[in-house]
């Protein structure tokens, strides 16, 4: 009898979390397809399969939904460009694993990039000044990335590392708000080209010229 017991609780711990997740993942599905804005608490319910007051129980608004998301992707993101900074690796590399993390991220789930740019970093609303101390957290350690290499002689110290470090993030979103709206080809072949075009075209104009030899 207590084995019976001790299996039912350790089945209703897992569907806990599972349950939540089901949610989030269902909440993506309806905000790529509907909007944030224009969709309703039911419809991610309905969309999960689960009951309405139950949606409630795991979160408090919908609101509570996109921030969650934001935020487990985004602090993703942040640990990722953490550990790559701390590798002994030229800049360029540096540069090159962030856009790769980020392209690949949008290859591996479109919906979700979808939600968190459209609605979140680009949205003039209450999300985008919400959660701007983590968008910005972004930006400041890809301009520590920038600025090391300014140090270094490798980057021109010209170029102000906040304003370099905007310019990179801003062209890898751009590229992918192009996929998003279907303004530019997708495909395996398009993917890699976006993140060496980036990597080149930002990298390029930073980078010191090579002494020319006499």
């Amino acid at each position: 009898m207590a084995r019976r017991v001790g299996r039912v609780s350790a089945a209703r711990a897992k569907a806990v979390p599972d349950r939540r997740r089901a949610i989030l993942d269902a909440a993506v599905r309806v905000f790529a397809r509907q909007g944030f804005h224009a969709c309703r608490v039911s419809d991610i319910a309905d969309e999960a399969g689960v009951a309405y007051g139950l949606l409630y129980h795991y979160f408090p608004s919908k609101d509570e939904v996109l921030s969650t998301l934001f935020l487990e992707r985004w602090g993703v993101m942040l640990e990722m460009i953490r550990e790559v900074d701390s590798q002994s690796l030229p800049a360029r590399e540096k540069l090159g694993a962030i856009a790769s993390f980020i392209v690949d991220s949008y290859a591996h789930d479109p919906d979700l990039m979808k939600v968190i740019i459209v609605e979140v970093t680009r949205a003039a609303n209450s999300f985008g000044q919400t959660h701007l101390s983590q968008i910005r957290e972004a930006y400041k350690m890809i301009a520590e990335i920038v600025t090391k290499a300014q140090e270094d002689g490798v980057f021109k110290r010209e170029i102000d590392a906040q304003f370099a470090a905007m310019a990179f993030y801003g062209a890898i979103e751009q590229v992918l708000t192009g996929w998003i709206f279907g303004l530019l080809p997708q495909g395996e072949e398009h993917f890699e080209r976006a993140k060496q075009l980036v990597v080149e075209t930002v990298c390029g104009g930073l980078e010191t010229p090579a002494p020319v030899s006499t």
